[in-house]
């Protein structure tokens, strides 16, 4: 539970400082004091990404939101295919991936999945070191932790091995994994 409290107080940081800079445009508003849920929390993190969109359309960004997105299906050692399918679905449905063609999301996250099934190792360095290609950039950095948050946390709840590529993406994109509680 600690760790998702500093991951909402991470956000409403985020999404402060994303209001403050944007030109007259309006926050959207926090959870409220309470707790708040795990699916406010995605609902927070999946607004402040929207809020980014248009700064959102990079090959980097796309490449690196696919190969964290892979690492966190594939945390566990194994993604079976309705996991795949599952991810696959959350990937065409998130609103700033709609700024690219689904076939390009498709063939880049199932690129990356097909390697780390194949070799866990090897598809985990190469999947970090596209990860690491959107460090020059760091808003985009920030939107792809953001978007293996929002996968990880779909279902409510982030494993210790998503926790752990996150926090992992976060060093390869020279972002502190302490600003996402992690």
């Amino acid at each position: 539970m600690a760790m998702w409290d500093r991951i909402k107080d991470q956000a409403k940081g985020l999404q402060q400082a994303q209001g403050a800079r944007s030109s007259g445009g309006h926050a959207p508003s926090g959870s409220g004091s309470g707790g708040g849920s795990k699916a406010q929390l995605v609902g927070l993190l999946k607004s402040q990404l929207s809020s980014l969109k248009t700064e959102l359309k990079s090959g980097s960004y796309r490449d690196a939101s696919m190969a964290i997105c892979a690492l966190v299906a594939a945390a566990d050692g194994s993604v079976d295919p309705a996991e795949r399918q599952h991810v696959e679905s959350l990937i065409l449905q998130n609103d700033v991936l709609q700024n690219f063609p689904p076939e390009q999301l498709r063939q880049r996250f199932n690129k990356h999945v097909d390697q780390l099934m194949f070799n866990f190792p090897q598809g985990k360095t190469e999947a970090l070191q596209e990860i690491a290609k959107a460090a020059k950039k760091p808003v985009e950095a920030k939107a792809v932790v953001q978007t293996g948050f929002v996968v990880a946390g779909a279902d409510g709840y982030i494993a210790q091995a998503e926790a752990q590529v996150l926090r992992e993406a976060c060093t390869a994109l020279g972002v502190s994994p302490h600003e996402f509680g992690l």
